[in-house]
């Protein structure tokens, strides 16, 4: 369990609360039990450093306040919409007894060691949160699912997780997906053409259209050809001129 120093602040007016957050200092309120509300502050630095872990909103801390370790439990983080950077936190007193809902975290372990992933497998993540109704003393702070011997095809559902005592899934009634080891996909791209086939067909068809012309000249040289021969024969076979006749002498 993470700790933290807080202490108790006695601001009222934006300006205190500006004063506070130019320091360094994060306001804060306590609340929830039989206990009145509580205002606190913490240290930005160290906030910053829990908020780096991914399960923050889940795990319990140990509130430093006057000497005192206080359970509490981090419920809602406001941010600066400029900078980004955490200007107010909630948190939830823990009581014994009581039960509160929270999204709780899904963590895969041993991937090298399904053979699935070996293979080229693909693990569809579903839900990377669950929501469980959790005893505030028995809190997890994640779920663990093992990929090992996990082959293409297996599923996880939420049976399939062993969860702490009293711990429920807020959705009742049927055995939800967390996760599957889904069969890798390939997409195939198409071939390209290779270099110069473009232009060696346009050779290709400008051989062809060469070919073709000097096939009509030549064929309109034989026809012009065969006219002469045609003509000559003609003026063969034409009838001589037929001379005339001499005179007769009176």
């Amino acid at each position: 369990m993470n700790s933290i120093e807080a202490t108790i602040r006695n601001t009222n007016t934006k300006g205190e609360l500006g004063a506070l957050r130019k320091k360094g200092i994060v306001p804060g309120i306590i609340y929830g039990g039989k206990d009145q509300n509580q205002k606190v502050s913490v240290s930005k630095k160290e906030i910053k450093i829990l908020l780096e872990k991914e399960n923050f909103l889940s795990n319990v801390l140990a509130l430093k306040l006057d000497g005192k370790d206080q359970k509490v439990l981090p419920r809602e983080i406001k941010y600066d919409i400029l900078t980004d950077e955490p200007i107010h936190l909630d948190f939830l007193r823990i009581v014994e007894g009581t039960k509160i809902i929270l999204e709780i975290p899904v963590k895969f372990i041993n991937n090298e060691k399904s053979p699935g992933l070996k293979r080229g497998g693909v693990l569809n993540i579903v839900r990377r949160k669950v929501e469980l109704k959790c005893p505030t003393e028995n809190i997890p702070t994640e779920l663990i699912i093992d990929l090992d011997g996990v082959d293409i095809g297996d599923s996880f559902k939420i049976s399939s997780i062993k969860l702490p005592e009293n711990v429920t899934p807020t959705i009742q009634g049927r055995d939800f997906v967390i996760a599957t080891l889904a069969a890798p996909t390939i997409i195939k791209e198409p071939e390209k053409p290779a270099e110069g086939t473009a232009e060696g067909t346009e050779g290709a068809e400008g051989a062809e259209g060469t070919e073709g012309a000097e096939g009509e000249t030549k064929v309109a040289a034989e026809g012009d050809k065969k006219e002469a021969d045609k003509d000559k024969k003609d003026g063969d076979k034409k009838t001589p001129e037929k001379k005339e006749a001499p005179k007769e002498k009176k």
